[in-house]
């Protein structure tokens, strides 16, 4: 049973909001995709998170990792290795680590950077942080005692204009 949400209200009564409804419209949707290769997304820090996908049997220039507005991929191609070498003495008889090509892709909210990546005993991190611009940041509103209004300095009728004719 499939069952798929209708976000068109939403669309019609926001503005501002598409990238955020297509975020859930996706999310909603039942992809059969494989789970290739398993990852892990971590938040170890108050703004700092760390993906890590299990990449066994990859060497890091056969690994590639780049960043689009918002979208994290990460990809990967063995290359023959055998080639030459193998003279047809080797024969492989159960193959159970994987060596197909991948692409994973991770959407990444605002402000979320790339701070880098490492590769370590089959394993690929890459490290985010999400750094919000200073303007954008909370701030601390000083309250006065006063209300934070000042009182407007009144003018009495009549005596700016008498200090004009007596001068």
């Amino acid at each position: 049973m499939r069952t798929e949400f209708d976000f068109t209200p939403l669309f019609r009564s926001s503005v501002g909001f598409d990238r955020m409804l297509e975020a859930l419209r996706a999310a909603t949707r039942v992809e059969h995709l494989e789970n290739y290769p398993p990852y892990d997304i971590e938040k170890v820090g108050e703004d700092d998170y760390r993906v890590t996908l299990a990449v066994a049997g990859f060497r890091q220039e056969e690994l590639n990792v780049s960043v689009h507005p918002n979208v994290l991929v990460i990809s990967g191609e063995r290359r023959d290795r055998d080639g030459a070498a193998n003279d047809g003495s080797r024969q492989i008889l159960h193959r159970g680590i994987a060596t197909r090509a991948f692409e994973r892709r991770f959407e990444l909210a605002d402000h979320v950077q790339v701070v880098g990546a490492s590769l370590s005993d089959g394993l690929l991190t890459i490290d985010l942080r999400r750094e919000v611009p200073e303007a954008m940041r909370p701030r601390r509103i000083e309250i006065s005692s006063s209300g934070g209004r000042s009182e407007p300095r009144r003018q009495i009728e009549g005596t700016a204009e008498r200090t004009r004719e007596a001068a």
